[in-house]
């Protein structure tokens, strides 16, 4: 049975991928939330962690945003690798290396009880109209 993981106000996740979502880089924080080591994150799709509760609209509105260059913000809720599950409030960013290279940025903090209950609500909505 899956449960809620949670996690400090101090912890910060952070992760860099290519333009496609392959993942690059992921901090420590990233790691022990996700309950996969490095090597098994390295070269995967992001979505590795999407939780099946997650619409299909709230990632093509991430897609679609930092594909035109603007910041994404919004509440995700991700699975782990053991099939447990954590809130986060992501930002997204497109950014360049040191040699030029696009790269997606994300980092991710713990968000509100309020905010994941706004999230939950919005987010049954979006998975019923997708059916």
């Amino acid at each position: 049975m899956s449960k809620e993981l949670e996690f400090s106000n101090e912890m910060m996740i952070v992760s860099e991928t290519c333009p496609k979502g392959l993942i690059n880089y992921a901090n420590e924080d990233f790691i022990t939330l996700s309950e996969y080591n490095k090597e098994e994150l390295k070269g995967q799709p992001h979505s590795i962690l999407r939780h099946y509760d997650m619409p299909k609209a709230a990632f093509k509105d991430l897609w679609d945003t930092v594909k035109s260059g603007k910041t994404w913000n919004g509440i995700v809720k991700n699975m782990t690798k053991n099939g447990n599950y954590y809130w986060v409030n992501a930002t997204v960013y497109k950014s360049k290396d040191n040699n030029g290279n696009e790269r997606l940025i994300s980092v991710r903090v713990k968000p509100t009880k309020e905010e994941v209950l706004n999230a939950q609500e919005l987010y049954k909505k979006l998975r019923a109209s997708e059916r």
